[in-house]
């Protein structure tokens, strides 16, 4: 009799252990068919939508804004290092101020415009959808196609006339160079995964470049930065998972897929026959295209790179850090292996991310302040010093120097998502230029320096005659 009492125990213990272990599998199969269950705090990259590449949430370098306490968040997520971003201190010129809250994890996809105390949080890809949807002024422009006219006869508070274009999947990431035009007046635009190009003269879309399928591969990859060939026949692309392409554009091809960053490619700047790119990671590559094994040379910097580029006379190159540090390296490659320092640095309270040579002073550099900041500096490389600066009171999220006309140009965020003029050297404001709704991430200007191209948080392409 005991032993058929305690076999039946057994029995009814070994039932509810297979009940629980099937009750734990069909779990597991139903979560990974409909998505993250209740409890999961991420959701899961199919249910993203396609403008956003959810593999780079370890990637991505925090917004531009100000120090604020945060919880920290931590993840384990298949994809490159994550990346720690400093905060932003003084904005007086030269001034220097360690910030006082410590380093935080950058771990969520796609930044937004937030206000000024707001910060990153994790939300599920049908709140992010919906909330991009009441972002700007048009809630359907996910409909519109890429450079579909808006309005054609604007015109700004400055009387300067302004065409008003779609830019749909435009992400709104600070830290990405998607907008550059060409000698030849073709302008090149990254929405989501695809360029875009658009020819400036006669206003017409020209074609569409889709790196992602190149690849072979069935994920679509973001594109974080490009940048033209001087002779205006290549165009170069890097993406969020570290590749560069190098495409004729006149044919629609992909030349050749260059090996070369593990982690994001944030900037891309041309030397005659050599390309350099600079990655989240702090590296610098240095690529010949030409060549068999393409990387010919290399640096590093401890920082995340914002910036890059090459001196008009190729004989120096910057490179903007996440932690306000403008380095100037020389033009010696230096090969893959030796260790290189730059000649010189510089130093501002906040990422160098809108930064630009000036054309006819090959040894003056400008820099534009971000949140907090605001400052539009204008260094000598060769002492190291800031020579003049102006306060914009507002974020600097692109810049680009007209030289015919010896005007810096300057686009930026809150509060007033203007782009401004500036004559050089005495930085007085020329023109201020408004019409986004949220700030002008990217700017361009044609060959002969009489429109300003400008690309915003906003999703709209903006046609401005200087």
């Amino acid at each position: 009799m005991w032993f058929l009492q305690r076999h039946e125990v057994w029995g009814q213990n070994d039932a509810h252990h297979m009940s629980y272990k099937r009750f734990r599998r069909r779990i597991i199969q139903r979560s990974s068919r409909e998505g993250p269950a209740v409890s999961t705090p991420l959701a899961t990259e199919w249910q993203c939508e396609l403008s956003f590449e959810f593999d780079t949430v370890c990637q991505r370098l925090e917004l531009d804004s100000p120090p604020r306490h945060r919880e920290p968040v931590q993840t384990v997520l298949q994809g490159n290092p994550q990346e720690i971003a400093l905060e932003e201190g003084t904005s007086h010129c030269g001034a220097v101020k360690t910030p006082s809250t410590p380093p935080t994890i950058s771990a969520r996809g796609r930044p937004v415009e937030n206000p000024p105390e707001q910060g990153l949080v994790w939300r599920a890809a049908v709140q992010e959808h919906s909330s991009e949807q009441q972002t700007g002024s048009d809630e359907g422009r996910h409909d519109l196609q890429p450079f579909a006219i808006l309005d054609k006869a604007a015109v700004s508070l400055q009387g300067k006339t302004v065409m008003n274009l779609a830019a749909p999947s435009l992400l709104n990431d600070y830290y990405t160079n998607v907008l550059d035009c060409s000698c030849n007046g073709m302008i090149a635009l990254a929405l989501g995964s695809s360029v875009y190009l658009w020819n400036s003269e006669t206003r017409a879309l020209a074609g569409r470049l889709d790196p992602s399928l190149q690849t072979g591969r069935p994920r679509r990859r973001s594109v974080s930065s490009l940048h033209w060939s001087r002779d205006g026949r290549a165009l170069c692309i890097g993406t969020r998972r570290g590749e560069i392409q190098l495409w004729d554009v006149e044919k629609k091809q992909n030349m050749r897929c260059l090996p070369s960053h593990l982690s994001v490619v944030r900037a891309l700047s041309w030397k005659q026959q050599l390309l350099s790119s600079g990655s989240v990671l702090g590296r610098i590559h240095h690529l010949d295209p030409r060549a068999p094994t393409p990387l010919v040379g290399a640096a590093v910097q401890k920082e995340a790179i914002c910036s890059l580029q090459w001196s008009p006379g190729d004989d120096r190159l910057a490179s903007g850090s996440a932690d306000g540090l403008l380095h100037i390296w020389d033009s010696d490659i230096a090969g893959v292996t030796r260790s290189k320092q730059p000649i010189t640095m510089m130093k501002q309270p906040s990422a160098v991310k809108a930064m630009g040579w000036c054309p006819w002073q090959g040894k003056m550099i400008a820099t534009g302040g971000g949140w907090k900041d605001g400052e539009l500096r204008i260094w000598d490389t060769q002492s190291g010093t800031c020579v003049t600066s102006a306060n914009t009171n507002s974020q600097i999220c692109s810049l680009r120097w007209a030289e015919r006309k010896r005007y810096l140009v300057t686009g930026h965020g809150l509060p007033h998502h203007q782009v401004s003029t500036w004559e050089f050297p005495s930085l007085n404001p020329v023109h201020k230029l408004t019409g986004h709704s949220h700030r002008v991430l990217h700017l361009a200007l044609n060959p002969d320096d009489t429109l300003i191209f400008s690309a915003g948080a906003d999703q709209r392409f903006h046609i401005w005659d200087l």
